[in-house]
């Protein structure tokens, strides 16, 4: 019994395609097959290489030198350090006696500051410097004032001034002349404080001491008293300045002009 040709053909079909994809697994298994073979050559030289580091001996290693300490260091040597320059106060002069003249108390009053404000270690306490003032009082009224205040001590237990501020307001009051600032603008208003004979520096002193006394601040007052004061030929040099003639209002140019 033939069969059909359709059915033969069907089947011509797939014969080929068993034969074709049993060629495909025999490839695949002969790679397959290749494959492990090279992993397992790879493994087994691994494994020899492993089993030949645990056998071999291991290698002897020289022991460490022992350290040797250093030799100490000496610590160097210190530098001589350069002397110090201590500050040498100048010999001090003692205040000159005071008798109560007015023409010598301000002088006086200022040489006792003076020496208090360079020897302060001297005097720790306000009543100390008030007593080495007053041992400067040997003669006339000063003299007598000074026996008062002693007197008044004894009667009472108690020294009468306390402070320097009130020791110097109280010499002031007895010393100093009672109406000294209006002296002193009298004597401005006047001829007598005049340059005259006179060095500049020596009228420029008085000049500033009179200033002082007045009390006097407007510059252009003061540069018209002290101008008027100059003798006539140094009046004239500054008047006759070719340049840098000093303004009316500024007194330190006169000064540095005279």
């Amino acid at each position: 019994m033939s069969l059909p040709a359709d059915t033969l053909l069907a089947i011509t079909d797939t014969l080929g395609y068993l034969q074709h994809h049993l060629q495909e697994l025999t490839e695949c298994q002969n790679t397959l097959e290749h494959t492990i073979n090279a992993t397992l050559v790879g493994l087994t030289a691994q494994l020899q290489q492993l089993t030949q580091l645990i056998t071999a001996p291991a290698p002897t290693v020289a022991p460490s030198p022992i350290p040797t300490s250093p030799p100490p260091i000496s610590p160097p040597s210190p530098v001589p350090s350069a002397p110090s320059k201590q500050w040498t106060r100048p010999k001090l002069l003692s205040p000159p006696d005071f008798s109560s003249e007015w023409s010598s108390s301000q002088a006086f009053f200022n040489s006792c500051t003076l020496y208090l404000h360079l020897a302060p270690e001297q005097f720790s306490y306000d009543e100390k410097k008030i007593l080495w003032t007053l041992a400067f009082f040997k003669d006339g009224r000063a003299a007598r004032w000074s026996e008062n205040l002693f007197r008044q001590e004894t009667d009472t237990g108690i020294f009468p001034i306390q402070s320097w501020a009130h020791f110097e307001q109280q010499f002031q009051s007895q010393f100093f002349p009672v109406n000294m600032k209006a002296d002193a603008v009298n004597t401005l208003k006047g001829f007598s404080y005049y340059q005259g004979n006179q060095t500049v520096d020596d009228y420029l002193d008085s000049f500033l001491t009179l200033v002082s006394d007045t009390r006097y601040t407007d510059p252009w007052t003061l540069v018209v008293k002290f101008h008027r004061g100059l003798k006539s030929n140094i009046q004239g040099q500054i008047a006759t300045m070719p340049f840098g003639r000093p303004a009316d209002t500024n007194l330190e140019a006169w000064y540095a002009a005279a």
